[in-house]
């Protein structure tokens, strides 16, 4: 799925385009073949302007950036794999807080996963296109079965049967608030849990604890910022979005969010799931913490442990 989503863009296709099979294959076999040899490869420099620098260097690869309209960013996502994008600069803005928000939309540069957005150190990344794709391909996913759930309810409040490409559209404008505060909350958790976090996460990459350590960090950011947003303001599309979402590891360690969910469309209220994510920014602020101590201490198999105190801590 993620390939066929990556030619579509690479190609620049329309969501709604049949996919060439032949010509799909032979990029498949190409591409496979170069990033095998790029591998093992060592990282080069970006050369701007008659300057090396560190392609992780944010911050002054974007300073030079700025005046040709573009927007760049280097980090590490999910089983520490790097993730660099390059795309014109639609907006940015330095916020009361000290955080720069960097509003992107067509891309020009990308990897196979593009996350719909990121936060570096006081920076935080907001991906118009990624956002729309990714849209796109939940409603793929989803209409193969066509389930009656929260995704569906979603995708509902818009004309996805008729023109789907305005649909996506007006969707990813709405929700690109919905990932900012999904952002916020993800540095304010940064906030808490420190650096150990990070290198935390480096130890367990690639194993189940991994997973287990990202969902907590999600849900504590979502319970402090983007469930009360969503809630506070009766955005209910962006709240049966939210849920529709959700990963499977996420589902599997917060099961009271999909009960309070259900109940929510039943009645309409919305107090229950302001008080789930009071009383989960509390859980998951506490748990977080305690993965934290338990890699401090090094003392065993830290991984092993993770996963011990998450599933001692289901809620």
């Amino acid at each position: 799925m993620k390939m066929r989503e990556f030619y579509r863009w690479e190609q620049r296709l329309e969501f709604n385009d049949r996919l060439p099979k032949e010509a799909l294959g032979d990029w498949l076999a190409e591409r496979e073949s170069s990033w095998l040899d790029l591998e093992e490869a060592d990282f080069l420099p970006l050369v701007i302007s008659g300057e090396a620098l560190d392609p992780f260097a944010d911050e002054m690869i974007n300073a030079l950036l700025r005046s040709h309209g573009l927007v760049y960013s280097a980090g590490l996502e999910g089983c520490a794999r790097a993730q660099f994008y390059l795309a014109e600069l639609e907006s940015e803005q330095r916020q009361s807080d000290g955080l720069t928000l960097r509003v992107s939309g067509r891309e020009l540069a990308r990897g196979l996963s593009a996350p719909a957005a990121m936060t570096r150190e006081n920076s935080i990344y907001l991906r118009r296109e990624a956002l729309r794709r990714q849209l796109w391909e939940r409603y793929e996913i989803w209409r193969w079965s066509s389930a009656k759930n929260a995704l569906a309810e979603a995708y509902a409040c818009y004309d996805m049967q008729g023109d789907v490409e305005a649909a996506l559209s007006l969707m990813a404008d709405r929700e690109l608030e919905t990932v900012r505060q999904h952002e916020m909350g993800e540095y304010l958790a940064g906030e808490i849990v420190g650096d150990d976090w990070n290198r935390m996460l480096m130890e367990v990459a690639h194993t189940p604890a991994e997973l287990m350590a990202r969902a907590v960090r999600d849900h504590l950011a979502d319970c402090t910022t983007t469930l009360p947003y969503l809630l506070n303001n009766r955005r209910s599309d962006s709240v049966h979005l939210f849920i529709g979402s959700l990963s499977g590891m996420r589902k599997q360690i917060f099961p009271a969010l999909q009960g309070a969910y259900e109940r929510w469309v039943g009645s309409g209220g919305s107090d229950e799931l302001l008080q789930l994510a009071q009383q989960g920014e509390q859980h998951w602020q506490r748990v977080a913490l305690q993965l934290c101590d338990c890699y401090r201490q090094g003392d065993g198999d830290c991984a092993a442990q993770i996963v011990h105190i998450v599933e001692q801590n289901y809620l």
